[in-house]
């Protein structure tokens, strides 16, 4: 029975995430009402707030689900890269970027990166931060990963390179979002062309 419970409970919970995107993409975050929601989501506004507290909550739920997803399939590209620095570049960033509106529209990656530069101390903004911080380390993982395989030169500091470059990819993606008429393939060109100098310079001999 308590696994049955369990079952039960992340369906409901799948349901009412499903929904809330849904209603996000056609309505707008501010317009979208909780009752809606649930309605959507087939459970009672009170099965809603057992899960939720607000409409932010489940955003950053939805942010969350939207990243741990991504990092499962960066995964498989850290765990057998191409080989070369720039296409394995190129494989992990583009999955990033390729992921990044399933589940999200550009308004409402808008209305997160808000929440969480208003909020910083709020939960949202440090689950927020935590996702930035899980992606940038897989971005250096990847670095490291290439490393060992003789790719990049021995002696390259792997943390500060994925730092920077995870910084560059998060500063385009939003600028991405701030740009409704931005398309996804513009994006991916631009920072696959700022990355080209970084991983001729890091690249083995």
């Amino acid at each position: 029975m308590t696994g049955l419970r369990a079952r039960q409970k992340a369906d409901r919970n799948r349901r009412i995430l499903d929904a809330a995107a849904l209603l996000f993409r056609e309505v707008g975050y501010d317009s979208a009402r909780i009752e809606d929601i649930a309605e959507r989501a087939e459970v009672s506004v009170g099965t809603f707030y057992n899960y939720y507290e607000n409409k932010g909550d489940i955003l950053v739920a939805t942010v969350s689900m939207e990243v741990e997803e991504v990092l499962a399939a960066g995964r498989t590209i850290v765990d057998n890269p191409p080989s070369s620095v720039e296409g394995a570049l190129e494989a992990l960033i583009g999955q990033y970027y390729d992921h990044s509106l399933v589940y999200l529209s550009k308004e409402m990656w808008r209305t997160a990166m808000a929440i969480s530069i208003q909020q910083p101390e709020s939960p949202f903004s440090k689950r927020y931060t935590e996702l930035d911080r899980r992606l940038c380390d897989q971005v250096s993982t990847l670095i490291h990963k290439l490393q060992v395989k003789g790719l990049v030169a021995p002696g390259t500091d792997v943390r500060a390179v994925g730092e920077m470059l995870f910084n560059n990819l998060n500063l385009m993606f939003i600028e991405f979002a701030k740009h409704e008429a931005m398309p996804l393939d513009e994006l991916k060109a631009r920072v696959s062309r700022q990355n080209r100098p970084l991983a001729t310079l890091i690249a083995a001999p």
